[in-house]
């Protein structure tokens, strides 16, 4: 990992801080609108997923202040990211299938505990890199269709291209050659994806998502 400077690992911070804003507008603007349950799964998949970029970041600020290689934070991003997203895509999804108040519900925040526990001993990645696609593919999915109901068109531009930009770090991760320059793009690319992501959830909050 000879392409991680300083500066490189703070930048790293600057997506997972812009995801924690846009999880935490969510969630307050839709926490009358979703079941009991759906609400849980929600915060319950946000936190796996800032964790999860957390983790990564702080792996990345460790190794170039040459203080250590914890590779177990490093490793823990996908495993946590992967489900993580996945269950925030079911919360939305009952946003839009009309589950607009909050009612009791059998599902609690307790129903991602068993995945914190089983993700971890895989070795393979594969399938949480899958679930990481189509689980934000599905968050920006659900919310670009909240975007349109509301006739917040430049939301619903702003998700199609955070989900974009998600496929393109996909891409450069399998071209990835760990130079300085990757790492680089790399960055610009996460930040970007996530800043549309923040954008788009931010013009949902300004056009009255949580009234």
């Amino acid at each position: 990992m000879n392409g991680i400077t300083v500066p490189m690992a703070i930048v790293d911070f600057i997506p997972v801080v812009l995801f924690f804003i846009a999880a935490v507008i969510l969630q307050r603007d839709l926490y009358n609108k979703m079941v009991k349950g759906a609400y849980s799964l929600l915060a319950a998949g946000s936190i796996m997923v800032l964790l999860g970029g957390f983790y990564k970041a702080l792996w990345k600020a460790l190794y170039a202040l040459k203080v250590c290689d914890f590779v177990a934070l490093d490793q823990a991003f996908f495993p946590l990211q992967g489900p993580g997203f996945i269950l925030i895509c079911m919360a939305l999804a009952f946003v839009n299938l009309g589950s607009v108040k909050k009612s009791s519900s059998s599902m609690t925040a307790r129903s991602s505990v068993p995945i914190l526990g089983i993700v971890l001993p895989y070795t393979s990645n594969i399938i949480f890199i899958i679930m990481q696609v189509i689980g934000y593919g599905g968050i920006c999915f659900f919310l670009a269709r909240i975007a349109k109901k509301m006739k917040v068109r430049s939301a619903v531009v702003l998700f199609i291209l955070a989900f974009v930009f998600v496929l393109a770090m996909g891409y450069l991760g399998a071209k990835f050659d760990d130079s300085s320059s990757m790492h680089w793009i790399a960055q610009l690319t996460n930040i970007i994806g996530q800043g549309s992501l923040f954008l788009g959830v931010y013009k949902l909050h300004k056009a009255g998502l949580g009234k």
